[in-house]
């Protein structure tokens, strides 16, 4: 049976509203439409390697409120194993986002149960963490749950995904616990405290693993991925000419595929072009969740890519 991989993370409802463009400070703008989606970057990063056919276990919260059951049958509808979900008291997770009309997106996130995920349980599922092929983690859980986390998957030579969402910056001590560190690149100037304007990805790279991860892999949009450390060869991966309609998500397919095909055996190029390809579908969907495409999916987009 092949190991599985496990996220820890955000479990959240997205209420999505959408316009001609995003509202500016105190300004108040015209929607044309209001859908709710499954979301919350951890859980959409468990649906993304579900629906890929990865064995994947979630652990998170959600709350007692109506959100919580109808987040869990999302979840299950996409294949994520759900035993290691429990309910805490009061709201599920929720995030507003409003979307314009090229894809873009403003994101407020209020965490509910996602902030009462402790420390307490990463260890009640401790031995399970232990056995698992690779952990994802984002931060819109506690920081102390994360730090702890980091060390259970450092003790016990279990590889750790790191995507450093909402960006913040952190101590030298968690990060040198990660394994693969994938900022986009407003989270990477939040890491090096300044812009990084002026630099390249090569030296931007070079900056973010001496503060002391592993492997690098740096999300540039539309431009693709680059990859540097000490698994990987120092590579730019180029993405895929699409037209968008919702980008939320984005990151959080990359995240979810890259962990999928590092476990099936692709060497970190392969593993990053392909999930680039599953970002590049995702954005032409509206969604977090529902934007997920399956294995078969990606492979008829490969296909058509390498025939063009």
């Amino acid at each position: 049976m092949p190991k599985e991989i496990i996220v820890v993370g955000s479990i959240n409802l997205d209420l999505v509203a959408n316009s001609y463009r995003i509202p500016q400070k105190g300004e108040t703008v015209h929607g044309h439409s209001f859908r709710t989606f499954f979301g919350g970057k951890g859980a959409n990063q468990a649906v993304a390697a579900a629906r890929l056919g990865a064995a994947v276990t979630m652990i998170g919260k959600v709350g007692t409120d109506s959100f919580g059951p109808e987040l869990l049958r999302g979840l299950e509808s996409a294949g994520v194993h759900t035993r290691c979900v429990r309910r805490a008291k009061g709201s599920s997770g929720v995030a507003l986002i409003t979307t314009d009309k090229d894809g873009q997106n403003s994101i407020v996130v209020v965490p509910g149960a996602n902030g009462q995920l402790n420390p307490e349980d990463v260890d009640r599922y401790r031995s399970r963490i232990q056995k698992a092929a690779i952990v994802l983690v984002q931060l819109e859980i506690p920081m102390d749950t994360v730090a702890h986390l980091s060390t259970v998957t450092s003790k016990a030579g279990v590889p750790l995904m790191f995507d450093p969402a909402p960006a913040m910056r952190l101590s030298r001590n968690l990060l040198r616990s990660v394994t693969w560190l994938t900022p986009n690149e407003t989270e990477s100037a939040t890491l090096l405290g300044d812009s990084g304007e002026h630099a390249g990805t090569d030296a931007i790279a070079d900056r973010i693993l001496s503060l002391g991860c592993r492997n690098v892999v740096l999300k540039l949009g539309a431009k693709g991925v680059y990859l540097a450390g000490k698994d990987t060869a120092r590579l730019a991966v180029k993405g895929f000419k699409v037209k968008p309609v919702d980008t939320t998500a984005a990151g959080d397919a990359f995240n979810g595929a890259f962990a999928m095909a590092l476990v099936r055996g692709m060497n970190a190029e392969d593993a990053a072009r392909f999930a680039c390809a599953v970002a590049a579908i995702s954005v032409t969907r509206a969604g977090a969740q529902p934007s997920m495409p399956s294995y078969k999916e990606v492979e008829a987009f490969l296909r058509r890519q390498h025939s063009n």
